[in-house]
């Protein structure tokens, strides 16, 4: 969360339900929706590191509001966050540690095993659709979902070649 909201603030200042809302116009419904708790939380986190520094508002018959902005050393935080590669493929892969690990347990088949994550992949393509439909004029949104569902295609693909191999 803290790199989302950094790259949010890198664009302008904002407090934390502009940020909430951002993320949310921004990624749409394929993106798990930000807790503003947990927003706020990351906020004073990122404030105590030097990466943001929060300014009080005085608003009219409200309360006062904290507007935040990022500070060079956030920058420089973003700038390597952009920088680095994103992790890879996982090689420690807990389906696959179940599906090696059951042999000789007697308490899973490893066909069953297979089949059940078929089934769960296959339940999961089917929803990430039918949400793409409700967010055709989310391109960004959209672009994250089909990201996913080729991500399981691919998982669909190496699950047949796991039972090709191992059952």
């Amino acid at each position: 969360m803290r790199h989302q909201l950094l790259a949010l603030l890198a664009r302008q200042p904002a407090y934390g339900y502009e940020l909430k809302q951002g993320l949310e116009q921004t990624f749409g419904a394929a993106y798990p929706q930000p807790n503003i708790g947990q927003i706020y939380v990351t906020l004073s986190r990122l404030e105590k590191s030097g990466l943001i520094r929060g300014t009080e508002v005085a608003q009219e018959g409200r309360p006062d509001k904290k507007v935040y902005e990022i500070t060079e050393k956030g920058t420089e935080e973003l700038a390597g966050w952009f920088e680095a590669p994103t992790e890879g493929p996982r090689v420690r892969d807990e389906f696959f540690m179940k599906l090696i690990l059951a042999e000789g347990t007697d308490l899973a088949d490893r066909l069953t095993l297979i089949n059940n994550q078929r089934r769960h992949c296959i339940n999961t393509m089917r929803g990430l659709n039918k949400l793409a439909a409700t967010e055709r004029g989310n391109r960004t949104s959209l672009l994250l979902i089909e990201g996913a569902v080729l991500h399981l295609q691919a998982d669909l693909d190496w699950l047949e070649r796991c039972q090709e191999e191992l059952t």
